[in-house]
């Protein structure tokens, strides 16, 4: 919190809210409800960390900007944003009340994020691009536009998990051609890699339902493929049958894969829960 004059008013204000949002706060030293509102200001400035900035005007001191403002009486507080006033309101407001009002100015940090990943991507961060738009699916699971761009970046090295996020999108947005085109791709990608499991392994497990062994190496071929959901059911069956088989291998084993399977989290949540269900 700083106080303003007129001299500094350009670089306090103008020049500040360029590139931070600004509650400009008229009040008066023999202003009772300046008393509450600005402690209140202070407080949740310091709160939101930096993320506005509060400055005020002691009409008393500064007649000149108290007449700019036409201000007819205090508090009277604006939102400066970009050089211009943006909003306004008089009198003491609650403390949810002033939080939405500070809210609306602020720029929403997840698309904070989506723009620092794309700027991530252009200049071949990969992982920063992907680190960044997983915060931004873990607080916003149904973000269109991050749903897009992780696909795109998962597309090389794992194209199920690419298709599974296009398929998780809206029906109007998988419409898009685009999308159509990228979904369409990741398929390729899936056939193109996959490789058939062996016969021999299909055989034992055909004609002995029991033979844990060729399950565990059947799961283990899926996941090398990232075919992770015939693998999940091979390691759960194991889990089903036989607890104790080569110290616990199934669980063991599922629970490396739910980690290597995180680009599918939703896959991975279901999952999970069938192996509780059998565990517990």
């Amino acid at each position: 919190m700083i106080e303003t004059s007129l001299e500094r008013f350009q670089t306090d204000v103008i020049d500040a809210s360029m590139q931070t949002p600004v509650l400009l706060d008229f009040w008066a030293p023999w202003c009772g409800p300046c008393k509450t509102l600005g402690p209140m200001l202070e407080k949740l400035e310091a709160q939101y960390g930096g993320r506005f900035k509060l400055v005020k005007v002691d009409t008393d001191a500064q007649p000149e900007l108290a007449q700019h403002f036409r201000i007819r009486s205090v508090p009277t507080v604006f939102a400066i944003v970009g050089g211009q006033p943006v909003d306004q309101f008089q009198g003491a407001l609650p403390e949810g009340q002033l939080r939405e009002f500070i809210d609306r100015l602020l720029p929403d940090p997840t698309e904070a994020d989506i723009e620092q990943a794309i700027q991530a991507l252009e200049s071949g961060e990969r992982e920063r691009a992907v680190e960044l738009l997983r915060k931004v699916l873990a607080s916003a699971p149904d973000h269109v536009t991050a749903k897009l761009l992780y696909a795109q970046t998962l597309l090389d090295d794992d194209p199920a998990a690419a298709l599974a996020q296009i398929e998780s999108l809206p029906d109007d947005a998988r419409r898009d051609p685009q999308v159509v085109q990228l979904a369409n791709e990741a398929r390729r990608r899936i056939e193109a890699s996959r490789v058939p499991p062996p016969p021999a392994l299909l055989e034992r497990i055909s004609s002995n339902e029991g033979d844990l062994q060729a399950r565990l190496e059947l799961a283990r071929h899926f996941i090398a493929q990232k075919d992770w959901e015939p693998a999940f059911a091979q390691l759960l069956e194991i889990v089903r049958r036989d607890r104790s088989f080569g110290d616990d291998v199934g669980r063991k084993t599922m629970i490396e894969a739910f980690d290597k399977a995180s680009a599918q989290p939703q896959l991975v949540s279901e999952w999970r829960r069938k192996l509780s269900s059998v565990l517990f």
